[in-house]
């Protein structure tokens, strides 16, 4: 298939597999913390096996994981040691690969009641200013609400502005056991509503992440419905140029009532081996999806199986 362009995988559990310092609440970020050359060694595996997009190793550098008095004292430094760490891998590559400045969520991951927008502003606010020198693009990814992405819109500037890097925005959508079709955000929104804000707020990428293989092709598809039917009175010819990417990641259901993230590590699904993943990401593709990569559980192995598959 032509045309796909591959995101890496999930960074926090392949740190772990790695031997990098990695414990609850730190996650991702105490490799930066304590030992910077992991997340190097990390980019560079996500490049060896195909990757066209690596992403900064932000996603736990927020106060929900390394806590309030650390983000405040150290929190630019360590977001702007992630940027340096990522673009000296892409510049190094034998092959164009660009940098994707990640924007976690700022006040927890699949919370979306948790979200506060006078709380998360000046955190949004302080990765922002770190990464810009350092990235391609914007990732805000692991959106359960809608609001999130209005949010990093009005922090990183309007869209059209040339001077305003591009923005993809992925949702991660609810995913209980059982379930095939997401109708959802893990807010309540509907995937239609999130694929019209996207629109609205002038994204190049509408993606999908964090959430099972099994309910992203319905995601895929809801989206893509949206571009094609409301897309043209939002967004004018801008929205046939919307790209639609799809990461999962390889945990079971998530009780998102019961996620204090922090506590322990999720399990690993052992029947999504990269050629099981392999065979979702054909589906995705052959659904419309043109970004596709893995998130938490999803390492190295999976990219190089994408790449052979797609």
């Amino acid at each position: 298939m032509s045309g796909i362009r591959l995101l890496d995988g999930g960074m926090g559990r392949e740190l772990h597999r790695m031997g990098a310092p990695f414990r609850q609440p730190e996650w991702s970020a105490l490799a930066l913390i304590e030992a910077p050359q992991f997340v190097t060694r990390a980019h560079e595996a996500y490049v060896a096996a195909g990757a066209d997009i690596i992403t900064t190793n932000t996603y736990a550098v927020v106060p929900f994981h390394i806590g309030a008095e650390r983000f405040n004292a150290e929190g630019r430094a360590l977001a702007e040691l992630a940027g340096r760490l990522a673009r000296g891998v892409a510049d190094r590559a034998a092959r164009p690969v660009a940098v994707a400045g990640s924007l976690p969520p700022p006040c927890g991951s699949y919370r979306a009641e948790w979200f506060d927008a006078s709380v998360a502003r000046p955190i949004v606010q302080t990765l922002i200013a770190a990464l810009e020198p350092w990235v391609d693009f914007w990732l805000a990814e692991t959106l359960s609400r809608i609001a999130e992405a209005e949010l990093v819109r009005e922090l990183i500037g309007p869209a059209g502005d040339p001077r305003v890097k591009p923005l993809w925005l992925s949702f991660t959508v609810e995913d209980a056991a059982g379930m095939t079709t997401p109708a959802r955000l893990r807010s309540g929104e509907s995937i239609g509503d999130a694929a019209a804000a996207a629109l609205r707020l002038g994204a190049k990428a509408l993606l999908f992440n964090c959430s099972q293989p099994e309910v992203m092709g319905a995601a895929v598809d809801e989206a893509r419905r949206v571009l094609r039917e409301v897309g043209p009175a939002v967004a004018g010819s801008a929205a046939t140029d919307m790209q639609i990417g799809v990461y999962a990641n390889a945990f079971p259901p998530v009780n998102a009532a019961l996620a204090e993230a922090n506590v322990e590590l999720s399990a690993i699904r052992a029947d999504l081996t990269p050629t099981a993943y392999g065979a979702w990401a054909r589906d995705w593709a052959a659904r419309g999806a043109s970004i596709i990569g893995g998130c938490c559980g999803v390492g190295p192995e999976h990219i190089a199986a994408l790449r052979a598959a797609l």
